[in-house]
Parts: structure tokens; sequence; C-alpha cells
């Protein structure tokens, strides 16, 4: 497996089309990102001052988007750490395996919308990041 760094994780802007009634962003597989999507979540309601993720994927490919509101995420390859913030509902974060990554600094009434490359499995996750450096190695 290429050893994948924070510098691989891209934001991507998403196809906007302006109306005076309201824009409209879309996605397809195979055209806006990078992987075909088989899986779509989102977080809402998160408190202030709460964080999510904080794990690692071994296979699963994952596209964050703030639907709504902000929030940063937190970056990290085991040498190197980058934060992002996304802000804008045309704007998305493409996270491929191999990155421990998690969402901090939600702003009120935040969504934090998903897109995944695979169903969930619990077997692909890493979420002990002594674990994640010792998978990465």
């Amino acid at each position: 497996m290429k050893k994948v760094t924070v510098y691989d994780c891209s934001v991507i802007e998403i196809d906007k089309h302006h109306h005076e009634k309201g824009n409209l962003s879309v996605i397809e597989n195979g055209k806006s990102i990078p992987f075909t999507v088989n899986r779509v979540f989102y977080l809402y309601d998160i408190p202030g001052g709460e964080e999510r993720g904080a794990h690692a994927h071994k296979e699963c490919h994952q596209f964050l988007i703030a639907a709504s509101g902000s929030f940063d995420i937190l970056l990290n390859d085991g040498e190197t750490k980058r934060i992002v913030t996304l802000n804008r509902p045309y704007m998305g974060l493409h996270i491929p395996p191999g990155i421990w990554a998690g969402e901090l600094g939600f702003s009120s009434g935040s969504v934090c919308l998903v897109l995944a490359s695979h169903p969930y499995d619990s077997g692909d996750y890493l979420r002990d990041y002594d674990d994640f450096l010792e998978y990465i190695k």
C-alpha cells in the first residue's frame, strides 16, 4: 500500500448552478469525486465544543461537505498534521484511506454531510491512534 499523506487529501469544488431562487450543487458518481458513493450520512445537532470522527479507514474513502455552517477537519498521516476548514456547501474534502481524521470547531447549526465509498463495516475502522500508527508502518 502506498503511504498516503495529509497532502493527498484534496478540497474539491462541487459544480454549482446559480439561480436567483437559490443555488444547486450536484455530485455524480464517476464525475464529481474520485470514488463511487455507496453510503451517505450526516452529522448534525453537535453540541458546542464537541469533536467527531477521530479515526481512520483501511479501505473507505470519504468526502466531507459542510452542508450548513462550518467546521474544521484535523488530518493526520502519522507524521504531519493539517487542518482544513469547510464552510461552503459547494466545497468538499476528499479523505483517502490511511488518514486519521477528526472534525471539530462546529458552528451552531452546522451539518456535516459525508459521502463514503463503502457501506459501513466496523472492521474497516481504525479507532485507536496507536493501532493506526502500527497499521500505516
